[in-house]
């Protein structure tokens, strides 16, 4: 089995707030590693230092040996790295399809093709990676009128569209009816096998998290605080305080 990701030492301090205080994980090919931990935990700010959004004020991120810090998200996201958002990302008065399209096109680099050109490009293999999501039936509709869960499924395929060795998910399920949110993680497992991608995600929901991880990574505090099986993290005594020593449940 090989690494994909490596992060070693990560900090970032806004103020005298140490939002990550030197966090170190790794992602291995065909995993998924959830990272969750309570609110403020800093697990946004730590996606957000592994795909450019912000610069570390210490360690490194590599990707399969190659140095990301210091890269923008753009060329990130050139080298394979993947992100779907909480609140899902897409063209809402563009049809099904055309987002899909619009991903391939960029993967591609043929973002300046015209519009009477893009509507012909990459249709076979949008609509492959459709069906792989079970959204071929709804490719014309536009995702503003799209139920949560669907435009859900055409983020995925979206972020597919890039061929990405590692892809981060901030809360897939988020907003999601329980039956949508398992059937979602259940084809994101189904994919990441077949395809052996990397997942890293966080996640509110619990049993999302023990029921699909192969992995699992807990931050408190900026720093992180207990890893392994989902079975030896759920049982960790310093992760039941956390959760469970004020009387609340597991929140990613």
């Amino acid at each position: 089995m090989s690494t994909v990701l490596i992060a070693n030492g990560l900090k970032k301090s806004f103020g005298g707030v140490k939002a990550v205080d030197d966090v170190s994980f790794e992602v291995e090919a065909g995993h998924l590693l959830a990272m969750i931990g309570p609110n403020g935990a800093g697990k946004t700010t730590c996606f957000n230092l592994l795909n450019g959004q912000l610069k570390p004020d210490e360690g490194s991120v590599t990707l399969e040996g190659q140095q990301l810090v210091g890269l923008t998200p753009r060329q990130i996201w050139r080298l394979g790295v993947g992100r779907t958002f909480q609140i899902t990302a897409t063209f809402g008065s563009m049809t099904v399809l055309e987002n899909v399209q619009m991903a391939l096109l960029s993967h591609n680099q043929k973002n300046m093709a015209i519009r009477a050109v893009v509507s012909n490009l990459y249709v076979d293999e949008a609509m492959a990676l459709l069906e792989r999501v079970g959204m071929v039936e709804q490719s014309g509709r536009a995702c503003s009128i799209l139920a949560y869960g669907d435009l859900k499924r055409v983020e995925l395929a979206v972020a597919l569209g890039n061929e990405p060795r590692l892809l981060l998910m901030d809360e897939p399920t988020a907003g999601m009816a329980p039956r949508e949110r398992i059937e979602l993680m259940e084809l994101t497992a189904e994919i990441v096998r077949e395809r052996n991608i990397s997942v890293l995600f966080t996640e509110h929901d619990m049993d999302v998290v023990f029921g699909h991880a192969d992995e699992v990574i807990v931050l408190n505090r900026g720093q992180l605080i207990a890893k392994g099986a989902p079975d030896d993290v759920r049982n960790d005594a310093q992760v039941q305080e956390i959760y469970l020593g004020s009387g609340s449940t597991f929140a990613a």
